[in-house]
């Protein structure tokens, strides 16, 4: 890259001369339309980061949701979660740039977009449901981690001494350990450069998920029938009628969960490179592409673990213990779900960290704490950055120890978004971006499906706190 007098040394020749020339076009050719450095991302990029994000400790819940409610309902209420989130989806990519899909004023988050098309209230009501969400999703995945690497020991443990052998251990050990890693991780800059992650997880998810498939089909067949029923798990013994409604709404919520990535779409969106074609539409190409894929997985994976243990499933298909053998294609599974959640974990909270670092650097400009950099070997660190997200991950950590309940918290955390973050946002900053006409056809079927999810939410978040609710009864915190 040419260089302009002022970087070179040299004075001989008039600024003006030069530095259109050479040295503003040089650095223009490395910075984008709104003068941030250019973007790298792609479709495959872009379709890592969602698979990432979607493919997630979600997918082991899947058998219990269906088991709820049967093998009509279940798959049904799956492909119409896929179908809204899809939808939707479209209609918030269209929102990352105002006006012109290729050439309008970008908007670099979520709240951003919320900002730039709503305004007022909606805001703050937008930041404090994805943020909140994030961090719940960061203390899922803990939980979710920790799990996975405490089934990697009982394990080998049930191996060595049968079924018999109750094999406890406890999970925070495992929690502190996954916590050590994600502070480390913690440290990558931004978004963008957590590519490779995305991509390394993405792989994962696929492993696991593989694995639990294969298991469940081998499981199917040694079985010699299909387990389940069309309406789900029977009223009777250990199952009351309204222990039926409760658990058949949490599972509305788990599924919701399982699909939940639009709270980071508009950021996964920002990493894709300048059109031609415009960012909305490599985003809907990918978004086509995730959903596809991981619906086709949640499909088989849900309905085959139904099939392999009916009314038994568990709450986690490879934890739960319906596998016992081979033990360690068991542990290969749980160790990819360990990869992917550290991946996972970092795409999701990425959009938390910049946040909060932009918001510091405009509160205190001037400040030597929040600006400086220590140079450690080749890496730059920043101060401010090491203290705030290794307090996030601490903070994360132990509130994870304080409450490991997997099932419950995934349904939770999946019924409180879905509704604002997946439906309501996307369909109102699109009405007001594209102008859609009060009372118009468009309109009345925009309002009418985000009514009847908002209805789907509150009912999954009902179930879910009530299975929380029971679950605290017996609980003691950091017991593990």
């Amino acid at each position: 890259m040419a260089l302009s007098p002022q970087r070179s040394g040299k004075h001989a020749v008039a600024p003006m001369e030069v530095s259109m020339e050479a040295g503003n076009a040089g650095e223009a050719a490395w910075l984008d339309d709104d003068g941030r450095p250019r973007r790298t991302g792609t479709f495959w990029t872009a379709s890592a980061h969602i698979i990432t994000a979607v493919i997630g400790s979600g997918v082991l819940s899947l058998a219990w949701a269906i088991a709820q409610l049967g093998w009509v309902a279940g798959p049904a209420v799956m492909l119409l979660f896929a179908v809204v989130i899809y939808y939707t989806s479209t209609l918030l990519a269209e929102c990352y740039r105002t006006g012109d899909l290729a050439t309008g004023k970008r908007n670099y988050t979520y709240m951003d977009a919320v900002r730039a098309n709503l305004g007022g209230a909606k805001v703050t009501f937008c930041g404090i449901i994805q943020y909140a969400n994030l961090v719940g999703v960061a203390i899922g995945y803990t939980i979710a981690s920790s799990i996975s690497m405490r089934a990697i020991r009982r394990a080998d443990c049930f191996h060595k001494n049968g079924h018999a052998d109750p094999c406890h251990s406890s999970s925070n050990p495992y929690m502190i350990l996954f916590g050590a890693v994600q502070i480390l991780f913690s440290q990558i800059p931004d978004f963008d450069q957590i590519w490779w992650l995305s991509i390394v997880a993405a792989v994962m998810s696929f492993t696991y998920s593989g694995i639990g498939l294969s298991l469940g089909i081998a499981q199917t067949i040694s079985n010699g029938r299909i387990q389940g029923s069309l309406t789900g798990i029977s009223i009777g013994a250990g199952v009351s009628s309204t222990q039926k409604v409760w658990r058949s709404l949490q599972a509305f919520g788990d599924i919701a969960f399982a699909y939940s990535f639009s709270n980071i779409l508009i950021e996964i969106q920002d990493t894709i490179k300048a059109p031609p074609p415009s960012e909305a539409k490599v985003m809907k190409s990918a978004t086509r592409l995730s959903v596809a894929t991981t619906t086709v997985f949640y499909m088989l994976c849900g309905c085959m673990g139904y099939a392999s243990f009916g009314d038994a499933a568990p709450d986690n298909l490879l934890t739960g213990f319906g596998f016992y053998e081979p033990f360690w294609l068991l542990d290969i599974a749980n160790v990819a779900i360990v990869v992917h959640l550290v991946g996972a974990y970092q795409v999701f909270c990425q959009p938390i960290f910049a946040f909060v670092e932009r918001w510091a650097s405009r509160r205190w400009p001037d400040s030597a704490f929040i600006s400086r950099e220590v140079r450690v070997g080749p890496f730059a660190l920043s101060i401010f950055r090491m203290t705030w997200r290794s307090a996030f991950v601490c903070l994360t950590t132990v509130i994870a120890m304080l409450l490991p309940f997997f099932g419950n918290v995934v349904g939770l955390l999946g019924a409180v978004s879905f509704w604002p973050l997946t439906v309501y946002f996307p369909v109102e900053m699109y009405i007001a971006q594209r102008g859609v006409a009060r009372g118009s056809a468009r309109w009345i079927s925009l309002k009418t499906l985000s009514a009847a999810c908002l209805v789907v939410s509150i009912a999954a978040a009902a179930g879910s706190i009530a299975d929380v609710i029971d679950a605290l009864k017996v609980y003691r915190p950091f017991s593990g």
